[in-house]
C-alpha cells in the first residue's frame, strides 16, 4: 500500500527490476539474439532503456547534460544509434550503461519530489511542459513495451520465463 508516488515509483521500479532479470547473467552474444521477425535484441533495449533513463530524467528532468556516450554522439542520431552500437559492446559495458543510467534517473526524481509532488512540471527538450507524474507514467509504459519483448527474446535464449524476478518484491519508499 502507498500513495501515488509509491505506487508509481514501485512500479517503475519493478519494470525495472523485471527488465534486469530478463537481462541477467548473459554473454555478450546471448544479448545479441534477435529473433527473425525484429531488429530487436536484449543488447539493443538494454542500451536503448539507458538512453531514456538519461534524455528523460537526466536531460530533461534534472536539465543536465547527458554524460558519455551519449554526449560523444550527434544528438540526432543518438536514438538510431543506441541501437546500432549495441552490437559492438560487451555485456559488462552495458550492464554498467544502463544501471548507472538507472541510477541517475532516481536521483533525478527524488531531487524533482519538491512540495508540488508528481505535480512538479519541467520543460523537456523540445520546451514541451510535462508533469513528473506524466514522465514517470511514459516511463513505465516503455519498460512494459520493452520488458514484453525482452521475455520473448529472453524464452528464446535459455527458456527463462515468468513475471517477476524471482525473491520478494521490490519495494520502494521516498526518503
Amino acid at each position: 500500500m502507498g500513495d501515488e508516488v509509491v505506487t508509481l515509483l514501485g512500479s517503475l521500479e519493478r519494470q525495472r527490476a523485471t527488465f534486469t532479470w530478463k537481462c541477467a547473467d548473459l554473454t555478450a552474444e546471448q544479448l545479441r539474439l534477435r529473433l527473425p521477425s525484429s531488429e530487436l535484441s536484449l543488447a539493443r533495449l538494454l542500451k536503448h532503456l539507458a538512453w531514456m533513463e538519461d534524455l528523460n530524467f537526466t536531460r530533461d528532468l534534472a536539465h543536465e547534460e547527458v554524460p558519455a556516450p551519449w554526449a560523444d554522439v550527434d544528438a540526432e542520431t543518438r536514438s538510431e544509434w543506441a541501437f546500432e552500437s549495441a552490437d559492438r559492446d560487451s555485456a559488462d559495458t552495458l550492464y554498467a550503461l544502463w544501471g548507472s543510467a538507472a541510477e541517475r534517473s532516481r536521483r533525478a526524481v527524488l531531487a524533482a519530489l519538491g512540495p508540488d509532488g508528481l505535480g512538479a512540471t519541467y520543460r523537456d527538450g523540445n520546451g514541451n511542459e510535462a508533469t513528473l507524474r506524466r514522465l514517470l507514467v511514459d516511463m513505465i509504459e516503455e519498460y512494459g513495451r520493452h520488458t514484453g519483448h525482452a521475455d520473448l527474446l529472453r524464452e528464446a535464449i535459455d527458456g527463462r520465463v515468468g513475471e517477476d524476478p524471482p525473491g520478494r518484491p521490490v519495494a520502494f519508499t521516498v526518503g
